[in-house]
């Protein structure tokens, strides 16, 4: 088994398989068995989880699941391995987000090269073919956003922000649902591009910030209970 399917895999079963009281998880030697891997294995896959805050191994004790600290690359995990996320981290990562590709709106107008600039007109043009087909924007909002970010020539803000899509990635095609939304989306894109290839940074930052408030008010609205639900699977805790 792949370390990174190991990784989501073992994180959903010790959700779904931990003390609802305590938060204690079968062990490693249950964990192993279960996976058809070796307790080296299931140690190695432990100790990632461990820094990424979802688990704490204690001394003579076992395993404790514990998401109340869990990282950003941790809730990336848990929506890639179909596990609720707590809509209140969502937001402060949302807020994190949006601070994020204000900034990466400014490096990109004076980093972009041309090649930036035809991906991100390629882009535009899917999305025009997905409105006219009557479809979401989901990936191609994402392919748009991250492309600005690749634009700053910085490796680890594009690892950074990409974190953000991942855990966003079952949440984004019920975001774009909304027809509406998806042509509005696209038209402050258009305008987004417009600035950058002038190169006018504080109109790419403005425009990037009022942009983001749309993603920032609906994750907002599902915290105050207005919003729509997520359609992805959950798992209770046994």
């Amino acid at each position: 088994m792949k370390e990174k399917n190991l990784l989501a895999e073992l994180a959903a079963y010790l959700f779904s398989h931990s003390d609802k009281e305590t938060g204690r998880t079968p062990s490693e030697r249950e964990l192993a068995e279960h996976f058809g891997v070796s307790r080296g294995q299931i140690r190695e896959a432990l100790a990632i989880l461990e820094a990424m805050r979802i688990v704490e191994r204690r001394a003579k004790s076992g395993i404790y699941i514990d998401t109340k600290q869990a990282s950003v690359e941790a809730m990336a995990l848990f929506a890639r391995a179909g596990l609720p996320l707590d809509p209140i981290q969502i937001y402060e990562t949302v807020e994190l987000r949006k601070i994020h590709e204000i900034k990466a709106a400014e490096l990109a107008c004076s980093r972009a090269t041309e090649e930036n600039f035809e991906r991100l007109r390629e882009i535009l043009k899917a999305s025009e073919e997905r409105i006219a087909a009557g479809e979401g924007l989901a990936r191609e909002d994402r392919e748009f956003h991250l492309e600005i970010v690749r634009a700053t020539k910085n490796s680890v803000f594009h690892n950074v922000c990409s974190v953000y899509y991942m855990m966003g990635e079952q949440r984004l095609p019920i975001y774009f649902n909304d027809p509406e939304r998806s042509v509005r989306s696209h038209a402050e894109h258009i305008q987004i591009y417009e600035a950058l290839l002038r190169r006018d940074g504080n109109l790419a930052q403005a425009l990037m910030s009022a942009h983001l408030q749309g993603a920032e008010s609906y994750w907002k609205g599902l915290i105050e209970g207005h919003g729509e639900e997520p359609q992805s699977p959950t798992l209770e805790r046994a």
